[in-house]
């Protein structure tokens, strides 16, 4: 059998072995999760509703555990590590008070007696989670399946299955039936054949553009219903009316959260050219201010990457743009210390057809773009084949809402980063996916819309 190590990336030492389960065992995890979903679909919201709140209590009460093996197994900083504990304690919440609303019968007025659309659970889900928020991206999926009357199974990220198998204690712990949420430490190439299984109605994907690629493929060769979160390379519009101060604070954490790994990121500063200067300038000197170290230490900004391959990747592609015209500011090396460390580097006059601006840069690497004036602002961030994220910076609130009303993404913020809200819905266009989580449009997109007519 095939053990896989749980590797710390800030000291390169192994932290625990977890075996491998075959795919005729993950078989049986689907077949289990099916059996429960006969009975856990007829449970009342109420019911689910009790379950989903003390899991956010088990959360909320074991938020250091979580948070120290979320930091050891990706390497966030702590205290973001505890943030998404308790964020995950609030999605569970939050579905747990407003699922019954948000699947309520919709009543429509027709010549029958009683028409209404009902929202009904379609059975066991297969969520393929990624490693950068070990926790919340699978809560995010899991609390409104569960919630709207799904099982769910989980294919987790080789790096995080720590993480992986304490959500499916959590789970468990809080009273939820035996095996209505499983953990697949499978390897990826068996991920097809429980995609391919029949008791698997839909699948959700957060990752990469290649993996959703091959997931959404193979998932539509079998008919299964899917929704995508992928990458991103979200651009944000710094206007001439912009205060530098905010927008610049905005652009540190923006880029060095979570070590600049983060799908909804901003990557790509796209700012006028009366203010470029003095943007970079500023930008410059709080990006070099940040403390970069050991995650577990409470005054560190920024850790470092998942994964030593993951740093290697992303140098190459500050030396591909820099090969091809752009100007490194700041950072750009590789530092002489064990772990998976990466500076917070700055790339200036990135342009269309160089690797920073045309791709994602997963980590703490910025792009900073000239733009002549907003209208040509609005063309270079539009000028991607990614869609999930953007913002626009600027002194006056309804230029910046006209701003947002035309960047091509999922989510448009003004003055501030995107973030996932629970009550707001989350998923990009073009290369960035498609489908929503999050909402009353996330909790319906795995549940049969169904017509309902009475004559």
């Amino acid at each position: 059998m095939e053990t896989i190590q749980s590797i710390n990336p800030a000291t390169e030492e192994p932290i625990a072995s977890y075996e491998r389960i075959s795919a005729e065992v993950a078989i049986e995890k689907v077949n289990n999760a099916n059996d429960v979903f006969q009975s856990w679909k007829q449970q009342s919201f109420e019911h689910r509703a009790t379950l989903m709140h003390k899991l956010a209590d088990i959360l909320e009460e074991n938020t250091e555990e979580y948070a120290q093996l979320a930091t050891q197994e990706m390497g966030k900083i702590i205290e973001q590590s505890r943030g998404e504990i308790m964020k995950c304690a609030r999605i569970c919440r939050y579905y747990a008070d407003n699922a019954a609303d948000l699947l309520a019968d919709s009543p429509v007025e027709t010549e029958a007696s009683k028409s209404y659309v009902a929202f009904q659970p379609l059975g066991v889900l297969l969520a393929v989670m990624p490693w950068n928020f070990p926790f919340y991206q699978v809560i995010r999926f899991a609390a409104p399946a569960l919630m709207a009357g799904n099982t769910c199974v989980l294919k987790h990220a080789s790096n995080v299955q720590g993480c992986a198998y304490a959500l499916e204690e959590m789970i468990e712990k809080a009273g939820f039936p035996k095996g209505i949420f499983a953990n697949l430490n499978i390897n990826s190439k068996d991920v097809e054949k429980v995609i391919e299984h029949p008791h698997v109605k839909a699948v959700t994907l957060t990752g990469s553009e290649p993996a959703g690629r091959s997931v959404a493929s193979i998932a539509g060769k079998n008919l299964k219903k899917t929704v995508m979160e992928l990458g991103g390379s979200d651009a944000y519009i710094i206007l001439e009316d912009a205060d530098l101060e905010e927008a610049t604070d905005l652009a540190v954490f923006g880029r060095l959260q979570n070590n600049g790994q983060t799908c909804i990121a901003a990557k790509r500063f796209v700012v006028v050219e009366d203010i470029y200067e003095d943007f970079l300038e500023k930008f410059t000197e709080k990006m070099q201010s940040k403390k970069m170290g050991e995650p577990t230490d409470e005054d560190v900004y920024f850790g470092p990457m998942a994964r030593v391959d993951l740093r290697n990747e992303l140098h190459e592609q500050v030396e591909k743009s820099i090969s091809q015209g752009a100007r490194l500011v700041i950072g750009g090396e590789i530092p002489n210390r064990k772990g998976a460390y990466y500076p917070a580097t700055i790339l200036a006059e990135v342009a269309p057809g160089m690797e920073g601006f045309d791709n994602e840069l997963f980590g703490p690497v910025a792009s900073v773009i000239k733009a002549n004036d907003e209208a040509h602002a609005i063309e270079l961030a539009n000028n991607s084949n990614f869609g999930l994220g953007s913002g626009v910076i600027t002194g006056n609130k309804e230029r910046g809402e006209k701003v947002a009303l035309q960047l091509e993404a999922g989510n448009s913020f003004v003055n501030k980063l995107v973030v996932s809200d629970p009550r707001l819905p989350f998923g990009g266009i073009k290369n960035s996916g498609y489908g929503r989580e999050l909402s009353g449009y996330g909790i319906r997109e795995f549940t049969n819309t169904k017509s309902v007519w009475v004559e």
